[in-house]
């Protein structure tokens, strides 16, 4: 697939996301069909077929992977050689402009807050991609780190990133997600003492 072929694949795939996530939104998730986000969607039924398999996958959308050459870095020991803040680096990149709109976030927590099946589903997605970088961090630190020690990281990982939403939703726009979730690695520093 060429590159511009997979930038309008990302760019529909994300307008349907925005779409099913805004009409889960307005009219819960049994609320719409499939032929209503197409049609919000502008694209035929069998298009949005060709993307998502059902309403869940469309809501939650293609959940971003790691870019090969940062995973390399990250499992070499780099960029920093300190694994909280490698770990950040690793993770930031997902976090994309469009991702990150405070807009987006607001309304993407209210809908998953008010679908339990949502919630269950998006569980499911963040249990395996911790489980991915539980592996890297394993290869990276070495066996005798151990997967509890690479689940203590991804665990603290969640909570900044659950301060730091906190933080970013209620602060009208004074700074960007990254700076709230900077401000709350500090923060989780001071307090573990390191």
């Amino acid at each position: 697939m060429t590159r511009s072929a997979t930038k309008d694949r990302a760019a529909t795939s994300w307008r349907i996301t925005r779409c099913a996530m805004r009409l889960a939104d307005e009219h819960g998730l049994d609320g719409w069909t499939m032929d209503d986000l197409a049609e919000a969607a502008e694209v035929s039924r069998r298009t949005l077929f060709n993307y998502f398999p059902g309403k869940l996958d469309a809501v939650l959308g293609d959940w971003p992977g790691f870019e090969d050459e940062m995973l390399a870095e990250f499992r070499a020991g780099g960029p920093h050689h300190d694994l909280v803040l490698d770990l950040r680096t690793l993770v930031m990149p997902l976090l994309d402009a469009k991702i990150a709109d405070r807009a987006w976030l607001d309304c993407s927590k209210r809908v998953l807050l008010a679908s339990p099946r949502l919630l269950t589903v998006a569980h499911e997605r963040y249990e395996a991609l911790s489980a991915e970088v539980v592996e890297h961090i394993l290869v990276r630190e070495g066996a005798t780190f151990g997967a509890a020690g690479a689940k203590v990281a991804i665990a603290l990982l969640a909570a900044l990133f659950d301060a730091a939403l906190d933080g970013y939703l209620h602060d009208e726009g004074q700074h960007d997600f990254v700076h709230h979730f900077d401000h709350a690695l500090r923060t989780a520093r001071t307090l573990l003492g390191d």
